[in-house]
């Protein structure tokens, strides 16, 4: 019997369109031998739907109604990006109800969907980051001292938010305060970064069968100040896959993206995201659910690898549905 595959998108973030497109093309591209629905969330409802049709969706007992008839889902797929998806939430859900998921667990991706901790956590196992201050709202601080520990230019970035939003490249103390005002918008709680002079890379890491494998890396040149989301999503910059870097260089971030991959206890795909720093890797953030639309990194980087998005993802069911 043909299994039925839930691909959870959407969310309650910023990113609702941009996880729309992800989902799309993953469902667009899913192993013919899977039947995929897309599980839409907002705050407002949830529902499913294919080829354009909308379905009732119960999320008391993760049912699809099709007329008269209830289909359960067997497996979950979330690639929601950021809160409820990203952050484990519904991969919490899918364990109450016993369905198996692709997604790395609920600890792993809440811990690295906020960049501080994940951050400071890595760094506990010897792997190179940032220097960095974490405010909360409300929290007291004063421009003079964050400059004074971090040095300019520095980056304000929401702790839980991706695809650049909230993010601020501060170049002058004056601009701190708005900055900060700025990520606040986006969460809780934000990480002030010590800038990082080099060449920005990033790998993605995926199980398979036969172990952890790291994909061609790509190197990231932004006409902006930093890779933002115009840059992104607006074709405001380069994303050069293989990267130009040494092999030297090549072997330390895949090795390092592998490390990672297991510390966090990861499954499926995760794209870590490095600075490249006079041949010294240092990561920036670490995503489990990346970008998957035609515009983004990861298919580029199995594009240069000769692996379709099909057999991708046969690869990933196979590993992780063992």
């Amino acid at each position: 019997m043909t299994k039925i595959v839930g691909i959870f998108c959407g969310g309650f973030s910023s990113e609702f369109e941009i996880s729309l497109k992800s989902a799309t093309t993953i469902s667009t591209n899913f192993p013919k031998n899977y039947n995929s629905y897309l599980i839409v969330v907002n705050k407002e409802e949830w529902y499913a739907e294919k080829n354009g049709q909308k379905f009732e969706f119960n999320r008391k007992d993760l049912t699809i109604k099709l007329g008269k008839t209830y289909l359960k889902i067997d497996v979950g797929l979330v690639y929601i990006h950021g809160e409820p998806g990203e952050n484990g939430k519904i991969q919490a859900l899918l364990d109450l109800h016993d369905i198996p998921y692709l997604n790395s667990g609920v600890l792993a991706s809440a811990l690295s969907f906020d960049k501080w901790y994940c951050n400071q956590f890595l760094k506990s196992f010897g792997i190179d980051v940032a220097k960095s201050i974490r405010l909360t709202k409300n929290q007291v601080f004063h421009s003079e001292h964050i400059k004074d520990e971090l040095g300019l230019p520095l980056f304000v970035k929401p702790c839980d938010s991706g695809s650049s939003y909230g993010i601020s490249k501060v170049k002058e103390v004056k601009d701190l305060a708005s900055a900060i005002s700025n990520a606040f918008k986006e969460g809780d709680s934000l990480v002030i970064e010590s800038f990082l002079d080099g060449t920005e890379v990033t790998c993605g890491v995926y199980r398979n069968s036969k172990g952890l494998k790291a994909l061609p890396l790509t190197e990231i040149v932004s006409e902006n100040d930093f890779f933002d989301y115009d840059a992104k999503y607006n074709g405001k910059s380069q994303e050069i896959t293989p990267a130009r870097i040494s092999s030297e260089a090549r072997e330390k971030i895949q090795q390092s993206a592998m490390e990672i991959y297991q510390l966090l206890q990861l499954k499926s795909i995760a794209r870590i995201d490095f600075m490249l720093v006079e041949g010294k890797p240092y990561v920036i953030e670490v995503n489990t659910t990346p970008g998957f639309s035609s515009a983004s990194i990861v298919p580029k980087m199995l594009s240069a690898a000769g692996i379709s998005i099909a057999d991708f993802w046969q690869e990933v069911l196979d590993a992780e549905l063992q």
